[in-house]
Formats: C-alpha cells, sequence, structure tokens
C-alpha cells in the first residue's frame, strides 16, 4: 500500500489544475507547468482536493502511483510558492559573480567558469560567496544547484569548495607528521 500516492493533495487557491488526457497543466501565480503522466495513472479532481488513483497491485502501478503523486504536489507547490536551494562557496579566493544573466564562478581553477541559467530559472548572487537558485520546477533547481555544486565539490580535509547550505561536510585528519 503506498502511503504517499494515497495522500490526498490541497490545491492553494489562486492555482487551476487542467487535466488533458494524462496531461496536466498546473498555473498558479507564479507561472505555469506542463506534465505528461502514465496513462495507468488515474488522476481525480474534485472540490479543491486532487487524488491519484492506481488501477492494479501489480508492481508498476504501485512504484507509479506515489511518484506521480510527488511529481504533481511538487507542481502545484511550484507554482504557488516556488523553490529555492542555496549554495555557499569556502576557499580562499573562491567566488562568484553576476555578469549580465550569466554568473562567473572562480573556484581555483586556471580559468572562470561560466554558468547561462536555464529557462525559468533564476540564480542569484546576494555576496560573492553565496549563490541562490529559484524557480518553480524543482527538478530544473535541484539539477542546476547540482551542477553549481559540481564545479568544486567540498573536499573532506579543509572544507574547501561549493556545497549546500545545510549540507554537512565530513572532515578527516590529515596525515601526521612522525
Amino acid at each position: 500500500m503506498s502511503r504517499i500516492g494515497l495522500k490526498p493533495i490541497e490545491i492553494p487557491s489562486g492555482v487551476e489544475v487542467k487535466l488533458n488526457g494524462n496531461t496536466i497543466t498546473v498555473k498558479g501565480p507564479k507561472g505555469e507547468l506542463t506534465r505528461d503522466f502514465h496513462s495507468d495513472m488515474k488522476v481525480v479532481v474534485t472540490d479543491n482536493v486532487l487524488t491519484v488513483e492506481r488501477p492494479s497491485e501489480n508492481k508498476q502501478h504501485r512504484s507509479l502511483h506515489g511518484t506521480t503523486r510527488s511529481i504533481i504536489a511538487n507542481m502545484v507547490e511550484g507554482v504557488s510558492k516556488g523553490f529555492e536551494k542555496q549554495l555557499q562557496i569556502i576557499g580562499v579566493g573562491y567566488r562568484a559573480q553576476k555578469q549580465g544573466n550569466k554568473v562567473v564562478v572562480n573556484a581555483g581553477y586556471s580559468h572562470p567558469v561560466e554558468l547561462d541559467p536555464i529557462e525559468g530559472i533564476e540564480i542569484d548572487v546576494p555576496n560573492n560567496t553565496s549563490v541562490v537558485v529559484r524557480g518553480i520546477d524543482k527538478e530544473k533547481v535541484g539539477a542546476v544547484a547540482a551542477n553549481i555544486r559540481a564545479i568544486r565539490p567540498p573536499e573532506p580535509y579543509k572544507g574547501k569548495g561549493i556545497r549546500y547550505v545545510d549540507e554537512y561536510v565530513r572532515r578527516k585528519e590529515g596525515k601526521t607528521a612522525k
């Protein structure tokens, strides 16, 4: 029994959900998202509550049930509130700056790394050691934040690199001299 798939999704005021076959469109104050879900899953909208139902108890339908519900819930939350990931840059000489709509990251390489934001994603640099990625699509926000982190992942000895604000980096002890 899928506990996640059975949970109903409350549709907040100002958010409009349209179903067209196996395509769902969610429109809200922050924007509009459209996504196709599996044709076996059944999405039912009654009043301001959305539920996802599965046709049978076979393994594929059970796994699709919770996944479909989570994706739709993230779409509803994204168009109403939005998502954001915060990253911090730690290291001497490591910094980020915004040039037009590009973000330039200096992370100890011989060259600066330039990042172009993808459509629907906003990258903000409040100061030169922090980067904030915002958007309405949770999947894209996470992917862009992961690409920024992948420029220089945090290393365990000195802790230098790019990390999420709430990320814990386990530190290692270096070699000891005799």
